[in-house]
């Protein structure tokens, strides 16, 4: 890496007054994010979004915040903010671990921690890679694929079905569930796609209801079964909580690296020397997935609310705020990384913790696992198809806050 990155915010001041705090625009957001951080991060700690809220834009204040004993998670502020105060997507929010906190965050989130450790989940390396190899060899005879759907979808799909034990035939259908609702998580919805929105949250949890109905009426011993005996046993969580968890598994460990997988594979082949430097050297492929997450996150911010005042750089965020914690800004931090806008997968200035999988008691129980999605379906495209190229249009993430989205990619290969 050429050059240093300072290791701390002190010669990073605010120039404005607290009035003068800008309050920046959807449509200036989404056509441009990197450079709207880009301009206003060196001059200010956070600004004002149009549709309520603040953008916290600096690393070292990210791992302050998530750290910070006044600010919590956002339960249904969210929700309420976009105008959405009842029905199933409310209680998504309302009965959900990731948005839940304290006692109420544990008991939700803990029936799930031995599943998703960090050890457990590298025993699945094995299958998660036959699983790449499989989707590869199923493109016999094609010379031009659409990654998203053919690959970068199917790994993580496949995976989380295996876990949960629910049917392959199935991945079809939630996942067109999945990446409707995950639509909620973005502020680029308008009021007039909250019924498209709850539809597919009603249908989504239906799937779910139907599924737990049917392990419960015939346990064969997968997770959703002991899942579903141990919580009606310890009687911990209502019927609608243990419902809600598994949306959110389902919603969590599906949508994010199915975007992720595919930018990576993009990012690479639009660096081409450092694609062929992963072919050479599968060594290099962990440090690929970090950048590359770090480059362009699938997802972009992740959602906290203060309970007091708090002081940024000289600046308050006041009591009650929404605040979205920019990791999309962060991780291009002059702060912190050296050459920020620069793709790097040989980067040595990388934290401890990747920022993309946030922070604190909510830091993402399927950060292990994804990490593995990304990294083994990586390695199986290298071994099979080291040829592999762009077709068409390198796609384009899109978004600025939550989960951001992708659409087709097209590759295709010479044998």
């Amino acid at each position: 890496m050429d050059g240093q990155a300072h290791t701390d915010n002190s010669d990073q001041k605010s120039a404005e007054p607290q009035d003068a705090v800008p309050t920046l625009s959807i449509a200036e957001l989404e056509a441009d994010p990197h450079g709207v951080f880009r301009r206003y991060r060196p001059r200010m700690p956070f600004t004002a979004h149009e549709a309520g809220g603040y953008l916290v834009l600096r690393a070292r204040d990210l791992e302050r915040v998530f750290r910070d004993p006044r600010v919590q998670s956002t339960e249904t502020v969210y929700p309420e903010m976009r105008g959405i105060t009842d029905g199933v997507l409310f209680a998504l929010f309302e009965q959900g671990m990731l948005t839940s906190n304290g006692g109420v965050h544990r008991r939700r989130r803990s029936p799930f921690t031995r599943t998703f450790a960090a050890r457990l989940i590298e025993e699945l390396r094995p299958r998660i890679r036959q699983t790449a190899e499989d989707l590869i060899a199923s493109w016999s005879g094609e010379d031009e694929i659409d990654l998203v759907e053919r690959y970068t979808a199917m790994i993580p799909a496949q995976t989380i079905s295996g876990l949960l034990g629910l049917p392959l035939a199935d991945i079809p259908h939630f996942t067109r569930l999945v990446y409707d609702v995950s639509r909620v998580l973005s502020f680029t919805f308008q009021p007039e796609d909250i019924p498209t929105l709850e539809a597919a949250a009603r249908e989504l949890q239906a799937y779910v209801e139907k599924i737990l109905a049917e392990k419960r009426r015939t346990p064969n011993g997968d997770f959703l079964s002991r899942y579903l005996a141990e919580a009606e046993a310890s009687a911990e969580l209502a019927p609608l909580e243990i419902i809600v968890q598994i949306v959110q598994l389902i919603i969590g460990g599906t949508d994010t690296t199915r975007v992720a997988g595919a930018m990576q594979v993009a990012l690479l082949l639009e660096h081409p020397e450092q694609w062929q430097a992963v072919c050479r050297d599968p060594d290099l492929i962990p440090g690929a997935v970090a950048e590359a997450l770090r480059y362009e996150p699938s997802v972009a911010s992740i959602g906290r609310v203060s309970r007091e005042d708090m002081e940024l750089d000289g600046l308050t965020l006041p009591a009650g705020s929404f605040l979205m914690l920019s990791t999309m800004s962060a991780m291009r931090d002059e702060m912190v990384y050296a050459r920020p806008d620069v793709f790097d997968i040989r980067r040595t200035d990388h934290p401890r913790l990747h920022p993309v999988y946030g922070g604190g008691p909510h830091r993402c129980i399927g950060e292990a696992l994804a990490r593995v999605e990304l990294e083994e379906g990586l390695t199986a495209l290298i071994r099979r198809i080291p040829q592999l190229g762009l077709a068409g249009t390198p796609p384009k993430l899109q978004g600025h806050s939550g989960i951001r989205r992708i659409d087709q990619m097209h590759v295709a290969w010479t044998n």
